[in-house]
Order: structure tokens, then C-alpha cells, then sequence
């Protein structure tokens, strides 16, 4: 597989960060669960548990949401949860699988009146170098297990214990 390293122009990195510095982005967030309240559509989404050679797993921080989680986001139409997961971890950090993931799990999740379910993939096998998109991951890298950052959220934890057989998978995120 081969990737484009080509940067986005300067005045679209600049436009992009003055708008990541507002309020616009929280904002959108906060109206996407309203809608999802209301309108209740079922979701698909996907994470991605990546492992490199020292067993340290990857870690994103986004911009409009707190703490640290696997790296992951929606399944488009037309593609499915393993190829979805594979481009996220791409767009987000620039990380490509070599080989197709294996499943972890399949999780239900019922917050904020949505319906969603979310599929998360390990992902043992890839090749690039961690590089955040800048605009929904604005820090990314690895870390070892036993020294996780502060702030790496409940359900990364639980996801972590279950990829580590310390804990059943269940249905529920």
C-alpha cells in the first residue's frame, strides 16, 4: 500500500486550526447528540486496538472530547467495520494495516438516545509512523500497558482488560 504524504497548503492548515481553536467544534459535537436524541438513527462505529512489536498500544486525544481512547469514528455506506476501522486508524494517524484485523468485539451502546454499535479490531500488523491528523487527534502514541496517560477513559481501560484476557467481553460498551 502506498499513501500520499502530501501536506494540505498552508492557508487550509491555518483556516483549519483557527476554527479548532473556537468553540465551533464542541458546538457541533453537543448537536450531533441532540439530533441523535431525537431522530434515534442506528450507528455503526469501529476502534482500533493497536499493538506494536513492545506491546504498547496506541492512544488518540481528540479536540472536542476529553481523555484518551483508541483511535476509531463512524462506518461509511459501503464499507464494512473491518475496512472502516482500517481507514480511520489511517485518517487519523497515518498508521496502515498490512494484514485485515482481527475482532475483539461487538459492543452495544445506548447514551444520549442513540443506538449505536461499535466493533472494535486489534491491529498487529501495520506499517507507517504516528503522525495526528490535527483536526479530530491532536495527540497520539504509544504506550505500555502498565503506564497509560492520565485520562485514558473507562471504556479504553475495560477494552484494554478484555484485549488482555483479563476480562470477559460483554455486549454492552
Amino acid at each position: 500500500m502506498t499513501a500520499s504524504t502530501r501536506s494540505p497548503p498552508r492557508w487550509k492548515l491555518r483556516l483549519l486550526s483557527l476554527i479548532l481553536a473556537s468553540p465551533l467544534p464542541g458546538l457541533v459535537f453537543r448537536l450531533r447528540r441532540l439530533w441523535q436524541k431525537f431522530a434515534k438513527p442506528l450507528t455503526v462505529g469501529v476502534r482500533a486496538l493497536v499493538v506494536d512489536g513492545e506491546g504498547r498500544v496506541l492512544l488518540v486525544r481528540h479536540s472536542y472530547l476529553p481523555g484518551w481512547h483508541l483511535p476509531g469514528g463512524k462506518v461509511n455506506k459501503g464499507e464494512t467495520a473491518a475496512s472502516g476501522a482500517a481507514r480511520e486508524l489511517r485518517e487519523e494517524t497515518g498508521l496502515m494495516a498490512m494484514v485485515p484485523p482481527r475482532l475483539l468485539g461487538l459492543y452495544g451502546r445506548f447514551r444520549h438516545g442513540g443506538s449505536d454499535h461499535v466493533a472494535v479490531y486489534v491491529f498487529e500488523h501495520w506499517t507507517g509512523t504516528v503522525r495526528p491528523d490535527g483536526l479530530e487527534v491532536v495527540e497520539a502514541g504509544f504506550y505500555a500497558l502498565g503506564r497509560l496517560p492520565e485520562g485514558t477513559t473507562q471504556a479504553t481501560l475495560r477494552r484494554l482488560r478484555e484485549y488482555r484476557g483479563l476480562a470477559a467481553t460483554p455486549e454492552h460498551w
